[in-house]
């Protein structure tokens, strides 16, 4: 059923005037924006700063060092 309803979708993509293909690529984009975790630039820039002090001087303690690997994840 998934696939059938992807088919009938691409189908429908590839019938697209360039105008429209180019405003659902834009729509398409601002989906996957809003799956993004939602943390200020301030506050990746800090995170990053944090562990590559860490990372620089190793014998230091994180306060969210049972979360740095999900941290690095999403900083990466």
């Amino acid at each position: 059923m998934m696939n059938a309803t992807a088919e009938i979708l691409k189908n429908k993509i590839e019938n697209f005037s360039p105008d429209a293909l180019e405003a659902f690529a834009k729509m398409m984009e601002s989906f996957e924006e809003k799956n993004r975790p939602a943390i200020s630039q301030f506050h990746l820039d800090e995170i990053l700063y944090r562990i590559q002090f860490h990372n620089e001087n190793p014998s230091t303690k994180l306060d969210f060092y049972e979360n740095i690997s999900e941290l690095k994840k999403y900083c990466a």
